[in-house]
């Protein structure tokens, strides 16, 4: 096959987009939110491609990137110019699946890079090819290997286009950045990770609050409008990512099971489950919690927030939960069973905090899940478990060591118009009154950002390392911990 580049412009700004060549008469379908990597492991990898009308980044009249039906495979190789590579079978965009198509890829080599690109058209014979995109697989477990991966939450859509800050934060989005998307992802680009984590709130429906999202067609725009951005496309085309969910990308602000409010609850798990590559297409059983042991040295536990949760306003105690028993259960079995040298907790919300006295949501709430974080900091120091707990869901970036000696590291939101400047220890109305919680980190001022993570290995003169940077959306570092074995 024949490649050759051509001018595509988007928004006054050229790019050269890497595509076989089109049939004289052929039906226009594009990709207008690009493709992404997800779920990646040592030997498999979920990939993903949204097929539609227009070829973005401006929206419709209707202010949407409408889907289109019709088919698309992956082809992926070793091999940059795709010798030897293998492809899918031929997937159908369909309207059911808001014409997303998603492939599972299986027996790959561990810690190999691997190339990818998407073959799509209104049938097999009037097809084009898109850009060349790239994950790499992760090591097998006993390697130990250098690593380094970025991790965000809280990305409001509305607050950015609007340029109305939602909490304190400054407004900095420019008219550039409103076509071309969040600079964060540009910063994160350079740092080259290996993955993302996407920790919840990747949309808001219930932003604006005027005008909320409730019915299907409008939950599934929020997630058009936000990935069909340039530095988004670019981002994820290199980039795998693990995703979870919080309240907003869930239902609506503090979204609990228990509300007849819309969305409804299983609207949203499903919807979750159909825009992200967290599980094979239609896979509706399988739970959203799982772990990961990136290497050696790193194991990485994603827990599942919003679909097992007593009622937020239930007396807190004993019986109160926001994991479920059966999560809370395969958490514990595989903390025991995991040697890894460090062990980190992806949480959506924060379990030490501190948080605002006003909110009964997360385990650091009074009048919240606290019962069930103090039991399970309980049961990690029973068992000389050190773990670290990864939040989102908080808009500020903090350091904070929980009395019974958990840490907490908060990525912050990933724009700055959603960033505020949070709650402190020893502030009257917030959930540590007392001050017992040490925080060695909260920056000084509002700043979109997010958490850069490394882990260095042995060398003849130093221990491993484990390296946890807070950093702004501009790229400076605000705050860095090293933690040696």
């Amino acid at each position: 096959m024949r490649f050759q580049f051509f001018p595509y412009y988007i928004l006054g700004f050229a790019i050269l987009i890497c595509a076989g060549e089109r049939p004289a008469q052929a039906v226009e379908i594009f990709h207008a939110q690009g493709e992404m990597a997800g779920e990646v492991t040592a030997t498999s990898v979920l990939l993903q491609s949204r097929l539609t009308e227009i070829q973005g980044p401006v929206l419709d009249p209707s202010g949407d990137i409408t889907g289109k039906a019709g088919l698309a495979k992956f082809e992926w190789s070793i091999d940059q110019n795709f010798s030897d590579s293998r492809q899918t079978d031929w997937l159908k965009a369909e309207p059911e699946s808001d014409f997303i198509v998603r492939a599972e890829l299986t027996n790959l080599k561990p810690g190999t890079q691997y190339y990818y690109r998407l073959h799509f058209g209104t049938d097999k014979s009037n097809s084009e090819t898109g850009p060349i995109c790239s994950f790499r697989t992760l090591n097998k477990p006993e390697a130990v290997v250098p690593l380094k991966f970025c991790m965000g939450s809280c990305m409001n859509y509305h607050s950015f286009m609007s340029g109305k800050s939602n909490g304190g934060g400054p407004v900095t989005a420019t008219e550039e950045d409103r076509k071309l998307g969040y600079p964060v992802f540009e910063t994160m680009l350079k740092l080259e990770p290996e993955f993302f984590i996407g920790t919840g709130d990747i949309v808001y429906y219930d932003h604006p609050g005027n005008n909320p999202a409730k019915t299907l067609p409008e939950l599934r725009k929020k997630w058009h409008e936000q990935f069909r951005f340039p530095r988004l496309i670019k981002f994820f085309s290199q980039t795998p990512a693990y995703w979870s969910k919080d309240d907003h990308d869930f239902r609506y602000n503090d979204a609990d099971l228990k509300s007849n409010r819309e969305p409804s609850v299983e609207v949203g798990i499903d919807l979750f489950r159909e825009q992200m590559p967290i599980h094979p297409a239609g896979e509706k059983d399988k739970p959203t919690y799982r772990t990961h042991r990136v290497n050696k040295l790193l194991q990485l536990w994603f827990v599942e927030g919003r679909d097992y949760r007593s009622p937020n306003k239930a007396e807190d105690g004993p019986e109160k939960t926001i994991w479920g028993a059966e999560q809370k259960a395969w958490l514990q079995k595989t903390l025991l069973e995991s040697d890894a040298t460090w062990k980190i907790l992806i949480s959506p919300t924060p379990m030490v905090g501190p948080d605002s006295a006003r909110k009964t949501d997360n385990h650091t709430n009074l009048g919240g899940f606290r019962a069930e974080a103090e039991e399970f900091f309980n049961w990690l120091n029973e068992h000389q478990i050190n773990l670290i707990n990864f939040c989102g869901d908080r808009h500020w970036q903090y350091h904070s060591i929980h009395p019974q000696g958990v840490e907490e590291f908060s990525c912050g939101a990933l724009n700055d118009e959603n960033s505020i400047m949070g709650s402190f220890p020893g502030q009257k109305n917030s959930t540590d009154p007392e001050g017992l919680i040490k925080q060695p980190y909260h920056y000084k001022k509002p700043t979109g950002g997010f958490l850069f993570v490394q882990v260095e290995p042995e060398t003849k003169k130093s221990p491993p390392k484990l390296i946890i940077e807070s950093i702004d959306d501009e790229g400076t570092v605000l705050n860095r911990v090293e933690k040696e074995n």
